[in-house]
């Protein structure tokens, strides 16, 4: 299963019931829409964790990687990059 058909999964299955895939657009704006509010970004945030085996960190908590599909997907992608202190 590819990141972003598990990220639409668990939105999906903890959100938006009433929603299937395909209806899901991967750039549609969650916040902006009220799709998830403040403590279910807390929620995404956790399963983050759990699901990709990471971190998130204080000054990674900006809305805009959590905003979309494909935003997470980014943040996902780009938080599994070694830097160049890890490397």
């Amino acid at each position: 299963m590819s990141n972003i058909d598990a990220i639409k999964k668990f939105l999906i299955d903890e959100f938006l019931p009433d929603v299937s895939a395909s209806e899901l657009d991967v750039d549609h704006d969650l916040l902006a829409d009220g799709l998830i509010d403040s403590l279910g970004v807390l929620k995404l945030i956790a399963w983050i964790e759990e699901r990709f085996a990471l971190t998130v960190t204080d000054t990674e908590l900006d809305p805009d990687n959590f905003r979309s599909i494909s935003a997470i997907d980014a943040f996902v992608e780009d938080s599994r990059k070694p830097t160049a202190a890890g490397a």
